[in-house]
């Protein structure tokens, strides 16, 4: 998913460089979005993971 996110990312700032202001602000939309989404993933991965830890 990291992956995704800089791709959208890349495609923001190139589409921002070229001009075209539409493309660049959705581009850069969905990269924000499938960012926070894999944050929130890896907090969730990273709390199960050490609850489990400590359970041993």
């Amino acid at each position: 998913m990291l992956y995704w996110t800089v791709v959208f990312l890349i495609i923001a700032v190139i589409a921002g460089v070229l001009g075209f202001a539409g493309i660049a602000t959705a581009a850069a939309g969905i990269a924000k979005l499938l960012f926070f989404i894999f944050i929130v993933l890896f907090l969730i991965s990273l709390i199960t993971h050490l609850s489990r830890r400590s359970g041993v």
